[in-house]
């Protein structure tokens, strides 16, 4: 196992705004890490810097001498009138037969192979400079946010991709589940401070509330030790019989310290409009073709959506998704049939082309007053704000200096702040952090109007969506069942093409970095291990519980502390045993 990287008490700073303090990590060529931190935490800076594109103020990045880094480029790499293949070719330098071949594994056929690349979707073109990092032979890539923009499908297919690297990644990232699904290991930068955690980004999570709750308990613990030290200092330093006494006890207060606990950034406040709920038909479509004069995108459209719902619209970039939201809304008008809202529907629309909308001579507070309902109260409106990164100064920006990201958050705060009890919402989640579009995500599951939308974050879609409309192959119908039985229809698509070109899917990712499997593979020794498994977590499960009794009841700081590491040693025993008993079952399952 060589060091790639070893990032050592690494400062940089903006102005006022801290990046990076003291940050220092060790990346490994086994390693396949997602990089989690909030919007604005210096994420993609260090990512700048270990590509050469910006300097340390302080500290130093060492790099092994056959470090190959691989970037997943953003701007277009592409020249006129080239083919996928042609620039697999001339980029990588790799003969015709092996471009083909990797091509193949992200789907890369046919005419899309050896048509123009430049006419190919945002989703595709990503496939081919996928494509062409594989062939370069990186043993360290490097992905920001690469499931941006991108459908399922494709995600599904990166995630194949990176499930079957042999050699390390860094993935930057807001979509927790397309982590969990490809790495193993997780880079936290908070703080200005970097924590590498070898487990997947949920486990992390969990680990890092355990640490926070036990620091929080440490300290209780401190603090009832210190007042009782200082009541007794006060009642017994002014005694000659019990000075000496008092003093000792002051020499022990001196010693006392407490854990440091980090404080979180706040969590956004998000409230969807207060509507009344309404039964029936929220909008149907008859016998309806969409699509633009010169070509038809879907046609024979028969779709029903009830008040209430959640409907997700779902497909493959360029099949047509927003061209169906568009038609239903009325920005795109239909080539025929017909689009029917039901009585009293108020519709409230985001989509990437109302930026253009908002009045540049306002500012962001005044936007924000001006759409709000009626009675809406002023504090509702700074928290909403506050969600959408407005704060302070933010406020009284002028829209005209607005960046587009920056433009696409006040829209969607504007349409939260007013009455619409029927919102259409195309990719709400881009631009936003992972905290607020979780928020987000609960504050639509929460709301009594329709919400019909797209999105690229499955999580997102998971914890939304309750009624699923595909639109594919010219088509918009009804997915019967629910958006966890849609991802698992399009992986099995995928999984069935792949064996159909003889390659089986990659395994999953390992529950911890560097965990060895066993050798054999006999049914007798796995039970039999399993079996022994079972008593270990039997016996770490008591003495967890015990050191977790002790650590509550502990009113000395040293013991609290010392109860404290044990217990973390522990529940990382625990959760090591756990996650082989699972791969064992799997194990024996298949066998």
């Amino acid at each position: 196992m060589a060091v790639l990287l070893d990032i050592k008490k690494a400062f940089k700073r903006y102005g006022d705004q801290v990046l990076l303090d003291g940050a220092s990590a060790t990346i490994t060529d086994d390693g396949r890490i997602g990089f989690i931190g909030r919007n604005g935490a210096g994420k993609s800076t260090l990512l700048r810097v270990i590509l050469g594109e910006e300097e340390l103020d302080g500290g130093e990045i060492v790099r092994h001498p056959r470090l190959r880094l691989g970037y997943l480029r953003q701007h277009d790499p592409f020249e006129p009138g080239e083919s996928a293949l042609d620039f697999l070719m001339r980029d990588s330098g790799q003969p015709e037969w092996k471009c083909g071949e990797v091509a193949g594994d992200f789907e890369l056929k046919g005419q899309m192979l050896t048509g123009p690349v430049k006419e190919l979707s945002g989703g595709w073109q990503t496939r081919v400079k996928l494509a062409a990092l594989l062939l370069h032979e990186p043993n360290l890539l490097l992905l920001d946010e690469p499931t941006n923009f991108l459908d399922l499908r494709t995600q599904i297919l990166l995630e194949h991709f990176l499930r079957g690297y042999r050699e390390a990644c860094i993935v930057v990232s807001h979509d927790r589940a397309f982590l969990n699904a490809t790495c193993d290991q997780t880079l936290d930068l908070s703080h200005g401070r970097l924590t590498l955690h070898p487990g997947r980004v949920d486990e992390f999570l969990v680990h890092q509330q355990e640490r926070r709750l036990t620091a929080e308990r440490t300290n209780a613990a401190t603090l009832a030790k210190k007042r009782e030290l200082e009541d007794f200092i006060a009642r017994n330093r002014a005694r000659a019989s019990t000075a000496s006494r008092a003093k000792s006890k002051a020499k022990q207060l001196e010693k006392l310290e407490f854990e440091e606990i980090a404080v979180d950034a706040p969590t956004a406040a998000i409230r969807c409009p207060e509507v009344e709920p309404r039964r029936g038909a929220a909008v149907r479509c008859r016998n309806l073709v969409i699509g633009y004069p010169d070509h038809a995108v879907a046609d024979d459209i028969g779709i029903e959506i009830v008040h209430g719902s959640r409907a997700a619209i779902v497909g493959d970039n360029g099949q047509g998704k927003t061209t169906f939201l568009r038609t239903l809304v009325g920005s795109l008008p239909p080539l025929s049939g017909h689009v029917k809202w039901g009585y009293g529907c108020e519709i409230g629309t985001y989509a990437q082309h109302v930026y253009t909308s908002l009045d540049e001579k306002r500012t962001v507070l005044e936007q924000l007053e001006f759409v709000a309902a009626p009675g809406t109260k002023q504090q509702r409106i700074l928290d909403l704000a506050a969600a959408m990164l407005f704060r302070s100064s933010a406020l009284s920006k002028s829209i005209k200096v607005l960046s587009g990201g920056e433009r696409a958050r006040l829209c969607l705060a504007g349409l939260l702040l007013g009455t619409a009890n029927v919102l259409v919402l195309d990719e709400p989640g881009n631009h936003l952090d992972v905290e607020t579009i979780e928020a987000l995500a609960s504050a639509l599951t929460d709301y009594a109007g329709t919400v019909i939308f797209t999105s690229h974050d499955r999580g997102f879609m998971q914890a939304v969506a309750t009624t699923v409309i595909e639109v594919k192959d010219g088509h918009v119908l009804d997915h019967l069942g629910t958006y966890e039985s849609y991802v698992a229809k399009v992986s099995g698509e995928i999984d069935a093409a792949e064996a159909a070109r003889g390659k089986r899917p990659p395994p999953p990712p390992r529950g911890r970095a560097g965990e060895a499997k066993p050798a054999a593979n006999d049914e007798r020794a796995l039970r039999k291990e399993l079996s022994n498994l079972e008593k270990a977590i039997a016996r770490l499960d008591a003495e967890k519980k015990e050191r977790h009794a002790a650590l509550l009841a502990a009113t000395e700081p040293a013991e609290a502390l010392r109860l404290h590491d044990a217990l973390t040693e522990v529940t990382g025993k625990l959760a090591a045993a756990e996650e082989r008993w699972l791969e064992l079952q799997e194990r024996i399952g298949e066998s």
